[in-house]
């Protein structure tokens, strides 16, 4: 049987043959605009010796090769994949409760800065997953973020994001 197998009672999001075609279609892609880009950087051997677009662009075809013979395997070959399942809607679930806040999070990282996104991130997670009471949460959460701040903004002097929106931080003082 087959390690891809779907044992249990659970209902299926996507099978194994349509996440390889995805994912030879989606390397395709990214096999030709690599391609496109090295084509314009030049992918030839010169007088002094293969231009700057020379090894992007073989590795770009051998990428587009590869992906083509998965796409061709997934359509024609390997027609018994289509029952078996990738991932099935619980542990899609699962997936998806980490995925979508740390997309929130990255979006936040961007308007309202690292620092005050971390503090609701890391507070959120602690609260709801890891079912930890809210100041045990919040004091961890400001405590961790305080901590990045101090290493980051005076010892190293690298300044994080504050936020491209609102800078929450501004009213102590911080640019």
């Amino acid at each position: 049987m087959s390690e891809h197998s779907n044992h249990s009672n659970q209902e299926s999001v996507i099978s194994v043959r349509m996440m390889d075609i995805i994912t030879a279609l989606l390397f395709i892609a990214i096999g030709i605009v690599v391609m496109m880009g090295s084509i314009k950087l030049g992918a030839s051997w010169g007088s002094d010796g293969p231009e700057a677009g020379y090894f992007p662009f073989y590795i770009s075809l051998i990428i587009i090769f590869s992906s083509a013979v998965t796409l061709y395997q997934a359509v024609v070959v390997d027609r018994k994949k289509q029952a078996e399942s990738f991932v099935d809607k619980e542990s899609f679930k699962q997936v998806m409760a980490v995925l979508l806040p740390a997309i929130v999070f990255v979006l936040g990282v961007q308007l309202i800065g690292i620092y005050i996104s971390s503090v609701i991130y890391i507070a959120i997670f602690m609260i709801w997953l890891g079912k930890y009471p809210a100041w045990k949460a919040l004091a961890v959460a400001v405590g961790v973020s305080a901590s990045l701040y101090l290493m980051f903004e005076y010892w190293f002097q690298v300044p994080l994001p504050h936020g491209s929106w609102i800078n929450p931080l501004e009213f102590i003082g911080v640019q």
